[in-house]
């Protein structure tokens, strides 16, 4: 049995404590910390965890727990040194995304893994999806051809007040706006469909948020070694619709699910009826898909859980995590520089640095309220 502690106790630890409830037989949560006194014990109450112990110090926690995991659910500019300290301290950890604002600061955590010999597993809980997973295997069975182009909707709304919680809407503290903290979701599934791009430009823009310093919108473009995508990368789309549209060589696919081939007729047009065979077989791919049995953050905590059994890698680590946060950096840099961004990013780049987006990044707007705590 696996003794969990989880770090943080703010709206996203909820998924992480159902995501624990869902294996019983494999772990138990036997504390939670939060800096905010009190804080942790209270939530234990209300989350029905009688058996867990809070602590107002995650470190101490560390010390005294004996813990064998650790869920990191805080602000983004906490988690390289709690998740450092934690593997150093011999835990294993879940952070939650994005990994950390900087590459920096990934690579040190990287760094820590690797000297402790224990997992590393960022949070890429779409990766967890059955409709998610099927565009995944219809990319993998090869039935499309070559990538032409990908379009991301990564297309979420919030309101004002969103950014009046005290880390929001800075760059010290989270680290960026809706690139890093909510397309990091799309960004993560793009990588795991297609590899990562090899060059990047985009624009930054904050449209509606007037107590924010960091964006609302971004749009970037990705070159891959053959065919293009773009994100679009926004918390002021209304209805939330978000899409990925995947053009092939042979075929398009897409999340809302539809397949759509074409075949060439003798002057290159579209062929009235398209390629109901390829169609066919791709459809197939579908249909013979096993569901997962666990979705979401319960679906990540358990292979999770099974990686640290089995001594394997979990399928979403550390660097999986990295390349995400190398992209947001990528889009950060080519917004604030207006220029095209070559990827991998090397250490020498002064975007690779903690603190440097902190420096160059534009303040959209400076903000006005800071609560303690989000309105419920």
């Amino acid at each position: 049995m696996l003794r969990v502690g989880i770090i943080g106790t703010g709206g996203i630890a909820g998924a992480h404590v159902e995501g624990y409830r869902a294996f019983p037989d494999e772990c138990e949560i036997v504390a939670l910390a939060d800096a905010v006194p009190g804080k942790a014990a209270e939530k234990a109450a209300s989350f029905g965890l009688g058996d867990a112990t809070g602590y107002d110090d995650p470190l101490r926690m560390l010390a005294e727990a004996r813990l064998d995991l650790v869920s990191i659910a805080t602000p983004p500019s906490t988690h390289a040194a709690l998740a450092v300290a934690a593997l150093d301290a011999g835990v294993n950890v879940l952070v939650e995304k994005p990994m950390a604002p900087s590459l920096e600061e990934c690579d040190a955590m990287l760094a820590a893994q690797e000297r402790s010999g224990r997992l590393l597993s960022v949070v890429a809980q779409n990766r967890f999806r059955d409709d998610l997973a099927t565009l995944k295997d219809v990319l993998d069975s090869g039935l499309l051809g070559s990538v032409s182009h990908v379009r991301v909707d990564s297309a979420w709304w919030r309101g004002l007040p969103y950014y009046d919680l005290w880390w929001r809407g800075t760059w010290e503290k989270e680290g960026g706006g809706c690139t890093l903290n909510h397309a990091i979701h799309h960004i993560d599934l793009l990588l795991w469909m297609l590899g990562r791009p090899t060059e990047i430009t985009a624009m930054l823009a904050n449209a509606q948020h007037g107590n924010s310093e960091v964006e609302d919108l971004s749009v970037a473009v990705f070159r891959f070694e053959q065919g293009l995508a773009q994100l679009t990368s926004s918390v002021v789309h209304h209805g939330e619709e978000q899409e990925i549209v995947v053009q092939g060589e042979k075929a398009r696919v897409s999340q809302p699910w539809k397949v759509v081939a074409e075949r060439s007729n003798e002057a290159g047009f579209p062929e009235r009826g398209g390629d109901p065979d390829l169609v066919a077989a791709i459809e197939a791919v579908v249909a013979q898909r096993e569901p997962l049995r666990h979705r979401g953050h319960a679906g990540q905590i358990g292979d999770l859980l099974s990686a640290i059994r089995e001594g394997r890698a979990p399928i979403a680590d550390g660097r999986d995590g990295r390349n995400a946060v190398e992209v947001v950096t990528a889009i950060y840099k080519s917004g604030i520089e207006r220029t095209f961004v070559q990827l991998p990013l090397r250490a020498d780049d002064p975007y690779y640095r903690a603190g440097r987006l902190v420096e160059h990044a534009p303040h959209f707007h400076e903000k006005q309220r800071s609560l303690a705590e989000a309105a419920s």
